[in-house]
């Protein structure tokens, strides 16, 4: 057996309540890897033109890498792949934890979900075992509520403990921005992957096993090493050195700096309370225990306890830097408490927070500018930094209740729900989602990427500050509008990889880059993968996602972005500067440097010859 894969794959059909095992051969496995790769794989062998996202023929992938469960630092990394009902075309949402390893450790590389069942069930499995359950006595609860439950009812006495992935209200009612839980606090969140849980009746994925992923028999000793070296780089380095000392959190302060922190919708740059949203000031003030990803060498993730306040007692995953900005800049709150208070209820509701914020935030700039009412929202007054208001509007939201069935489209829906001017200051980018939690209109690689991204979420690396020297790139591209489109067909390679092969984006920044992954990759499988073959592989998934999405009726005017992303700051770091006047020519730019029409951005047919994609 090829090391790092057991070898199957599961697929359940929902509407004829079968399940099958198949396998996928060696040379699929070389080509794609796994993650996104083999996912965006069974989509587009299996998703024809005309298949709507809810429709029962829509799949719904699982799907680990060869690193998932090898014991690789930060190996619990699962993607869910399928075509998305907020933007219409192709979403890979990632998640971390436990889970994927533990689908590993069951027996299986990946699951795919097809049909719809009438009734709501979960799929459960146990050491290669996969069965098909009812789901009604956890229909309807929360995320959190559910995971404990499933995870009593199938404990079992010298096993380790289950782990369970599933979908809260928002899944259940179809929201658009609808993400997959697990692990108390960690989501796949993007392009709404719950929804289409929902929508196949699929409450949850419970998985128990014990296995080992294999290595290859030949090259144990330098697999061992590999771990080794790339546990102790993980930590070296700005990013690295942060997270583990600060969670991701510690970022919050350097990024105020420079412009990059999202407040008030964009509308404004100022925010007096950063100082008490760093990391320095979190660990200091809220008590908090380790709870690392499975792993993972970094002091990342915590259990905190808020120790006083109209939250005390309260004890909640330690917020991310993007929680923290959502829930606290952008919708005006200077309570961190309060921050961790509805990143919590964001978690349990099964909301993707980008989505959820940048929606907010919206409402309540055109709440202050008079485009809206408390009338035309429940009576709920969408004040900036209203706790309270905030939390009854995400509940309306995931239960379809009152205004919240106006809302679960999203931030474009809703922008022209409200109408006049609203959609001019929605943030958004492609056909229809929110970006990750930046004010990016300093971070110009940060919103090319995302305004290009094939897969829903970010899809390469942001090199406005910082260099990428594993790839070539020795020096930050800053603001260069011929720079960044170029090292943006470069880092998406890079960055594809690593969703590919199944680990954690905060393990892969250290100093060695991409030297680890491939000789962890070559010593765990046996392959003797050169560094090109495998950015190779990162451009083969950038392409066949390209191509799905093509076939869906992606133009060139989906690669964009919002008006509000292209005004120029106010002030601050990034003062007069913006993306409009140097944006479609940096989209022409990133099509030649990817082998695709400029005029189109179709792939041309060398292009897909050379990657071997056959249409």
């Amino acid at each position: 057996m090829l090391g790092g894969y057991l070898g199957k794959v599961l697929r359940v059909n929902l509407t004829e309540g079968t399940i099958t095992s198949e396998t996928v051969s060696p040379a699929v496995l070389r080509v794609y890897i796994g993650g996104t790769g083999l996912g965006i794989f069974f989509l587009y062998n299996e998703v024809p033109a005309g298949v709507t996202p809810f429709s029962p023929d829509n799949r719904l992938v699982f799907c680990t890498g060869p690193l998932t469960g090898s014991g690789v630092p930060g190996s619990g990394n699962y993607s869910v792949v399928t075509r998305s009902p907020l933007s219409g075309f192709a979403v890979s949402a990632q998640s971390n934890g436990h889970f994927g390893a533990v689908l590993k450790k069951a027996g299986f590389d990946a699951i795919i979900f097809q049909g719809a069942s009438l009734v709501p069930v979960y799929l459960y499995i146990n050491n290669g075992q996969a069965f098909l359950q009812d789901a009604q006595e956890v229909w309807g609860k929360e995320t959190f509520e559910t995971e404990t439950f499933l995870i009593e009812k199938h404990r079992i006495v010298g096993m380790p403990k289950p782990r369970v992935a599933c979908i809260g209200p928002a899944g259940e009612n179809m929201v658009l921005y609808a993400g997959i839980e697990n692990e108390m606090g960690h989501l796949a969140a993007s392009g709404g992957v719950g929804a289409v849980m929902g929508s196949k009746k699929l409450k949850a994925v419970v998985v128990l096993g014990n296995g080992r992923v294999p290595v290859n028999p030949g090259t144990q000793d330098e697999f061992r090493a590999a771990i080794r070296k790339w546990a102790g780089d993980a930590k070296e380095g700005g990013l690295g050195a942060t997270v583990d000392r600060l969670g991701s959190a510690g970022l919050f302060e350097a990024y105020y700096q420079n412009g990059w922190v999202p407040v008030k919708n964009l509308a404004e740059t100022k925010f007096p309370a950063h100082e008490r949203f760093d990391g320095v000031y979190l660990r200091q003030n809220f008590p908090g225990k380790r709870n690392s990803c499975y792993a993972c060498p970094m002091d990342h993730c915590r259990r905190m306890t808020i120790p006083n306040g109209k939250y005390a007692g309260m004890v909640v995953e330690e917020p991310e830097y993007e929680d923290l900005a959502g829930w606290g800049s952008n919708v005006g709150n200077d309570d961190p408490a309060a921050a961790f208070y509805l990143t919590d209820l964001t978690d349990r509701l099964g909301l993707d927070l980008k989505e959820a914020t940048f929606l907010v935030s919206l409402l309540m700039e055109c709440y202050e500018k008079g485009l809206l009412t408390a009338k035309d929202l429940d009576g709920l007054q969408l004040d900036w930094g209203n706790i309270e208001a905030i939390a009854e509007l995400l509940k309306r939201i995931a239960g379809l209740e009152g205004v919240g069935e106006h809302l679960a489209g999203g931030v474009v829906k809703a922008a022209r729900w409200i109408g006049k001017e609203a959609p001019r200051f929605a943030v958004y980018v492609k056909r229809g989602y929110a970006p990750h939690v930046h004010d990016l209109r300093t971070k110009w690689g940060a919103i090319f990427t995302q305004a290009i991204s094939q897969m829903g979420s970010q899809q390469g690396i942001d090199l406005t500050n910082k260099a990428a020297p594993d790839i070539g790139i020795d020096q930050p591209v800053g603001f260069s509008a011929e720079g960044i489109p170029r090292a943006e067909a470069m880092t998406g390679r890079k960055r594809q990889l690593e969703d590919c092969l199944g680990v954690c984006y905060f393990v892969c920044r250290g100093p060695g880059g991409l030297n680890h992954y491939i000789q962890a990759l070559n010593a765990l499988t046996g392959w003797d993968m050169s560094v090109e073959e495998a950015l190779t592989v990162g451009e083969r998934v950038i392409n066949l996602l390209r191509l799905f999405n093509i076939r869906f009726g992606h133009t060139v005017d989906d690669d964009s972005v919002s008006p509000r992303l292209l005004e120029p700051p106010k002030d601050g770091p990034g003062a007069g500067k913006s993306l409009a006047p140097w944006f479609n020519q940096m989209r022409r730019t990133y099509y030649e440097s990817m082998g695709w029409d400029p005029d189109s951005g179709h792939p041309l047919p060398e292009t897909l010859d050379r990657l071997g994609i056959k249409l």
